[in-house]
């Protein structure tokens, strides 16, 4: 997921699409540890998705948080 399309989101989107993720990335360490897969790059990938979606939260946070002062 690039950055791009991330920051076309609304807020509530970029919630969901972080809970989404997190839930995907649980499942994969679930079964990495179970020894069913062995997707290193998909669980990188969700990691770097699931930051980027968290950048731009704060991001957005802290520039609303600027214009309330």
């Amino acid at each position: 997921m690039k950055a791009e399309k991330v920051r076309n989101l609304t807020d509530e989107e970029l919630r969901h699409q972080e809970r989404d993720l997190a839930d995907q990335l649980f499942k994969l360490k679930f079964q990495l540890n179970m020894g069913q897969t062995e997707s290193l790059k998909k669980i990188r990938g969700l990691r770097k998705d699931i930051a980027r979606v968290k950048t731009i939260l704060g991001e957005r946070e802290r520039a609303s948080g600027a214009e309330k002062r």
